[in-house]
C-alpha cells in the first residue's frame, strides 16, 4: 500500500504537473527522492517518539517493526528531499507544492489503508457496529476498536476531490491541503489511544495546529501577493 500510495501520488502530481505547463515527466524524476525522503524521515519520527513514550525501547524493536511510520515525520522527510530535487533541477517551489497538495491527500489515504491492513495506529476500546479487533495487529488486540485509519482514510478521500478541483484556483493549494488534513487529524485523535502531550493534546494534534496554523498564514500571505507570485511561476 506504501508502493501503490507513491505511484499514484506521483501520477497525480505529474497531471498537475502538465497543468501547469510542465513536463509531467519532472514528477517522476522528484518521486526518488520523495521515497527516501518520505520513509527514513516516517521510521525517525516513530523511533524518536517510540523513545519518548518508553524508555525501555530499544532500536532493535522500533527501527524493524512490522508498522512504525509516522505520517508527518514521512510528510516532512518528503518535502525536504522532493523540494531539494526540485531545487536542483530549477524547479519552482511553490509550483512543486501546489502540484504535490492534492496527491499527498490521495497518498495518505492509500496509506491509512495499509496501516489497517497490518492492524496499526488503531484507536481506542468501542462497541460501535464497525468496530474490530487486531489479534495480529501492532500491537495485537482482541478488544475491538475504532479503526481509525480508515476514518482518516474516508475523510482524505473527499479532500483529495476538493483539491484536485481547486488546482489553478488557489494561491496556496498545499496550504489548503495543511489546513483540510489538520482538521482530520484533530478529529480523529480524539477515538486514537495516543498519550497526551501538551495538556489534554496528543503529539499528533500539536502537529496537527502546526499545519493548520502554517497552512492558514502561508495561504494569506500569498493570497496578498497573488499577481506577483502568478507572473514569478511562468
Amino acid at each position: 500500500m506504501v508502493a501503490l500510495a507513491f505511484l499514484a501520488g506521483g501520477w497525480l502530481t505529474a497531471r498537475s504537473f502538465e497543468q501547469q505547463g510542465k513536463d509531467g515527466q519532472q514528477a517522476w524524476d522528484l518521486l526518488t527522492w520523495c521515497v527516501v525522503g518520505g520513509l527514513v524521515g516516517a521510521k525517525l519520527w516513530f523511533v524518536g517518539e517510540s523513545f519518548a513514550r518508553d524508555p525501555d525501547a530499544t532500536l532493535a524493536n522500533t527501527l524493524f517493526t512490522r508498522g512504525g511510520l509516522t505520517w508527518y515525520g514521512g510528510l516532512i522527510g518528503g518535502a525536504i528531499a522532493g523540494l531539494s530535487g526540485a531545487k536542483l533541477r530549477g524547479i519552482s517551489l511553490l509550483d512543486t507544492m501546489n502540484a504535490a497538495a492534492p496527491a499527498l491527500a490521495a497518498s495518505h489515504a492509500i496509506g491509512r489503508i495499509g496501516c489497517f491492513l497490518v492492524g496499526d495506529d488503531y484507536g481506542v476500546p468501542s462497541h460501535v457496529p464497525w468496530a474490530i479487533a487486531f489479534p495480529n495487529g501492532t500491537p495485537p488486540t482482541l478488544e475491538r476498536v475504532h479503526p481509525t485509519m480508515l476514518y482518516e482514510t474516508f475523510w482524505l478521500l473527499p479532500v483529495f476531490a476538493f483539491l484536485w478541483l481547486r488546482r489553478g484556483k488557489s494561491p496556496f493549494l498545499f496550504g489548503e491541503y495543511l489546513v483540510l488534513s489538520g482538521l482530520g487529524r484533530l478529529w480523529i485523535e480524539a477515538f486514537r489511544r495516543n498519550p497526551d502531550f501538551v495538556g489534554v493534546l496528543t503529539n499528533a494534534q500539536v502537529v496537527a495546529l502546526l499545519c493548520i496554523a502554517g497552512g492558514a498564514a502561508g495561504w494569506l500571505w500569498l493570497r496578498g501577493r497573488a499577481p506577483a507570485v502568478s507572473g514569478a511561476g511562468k
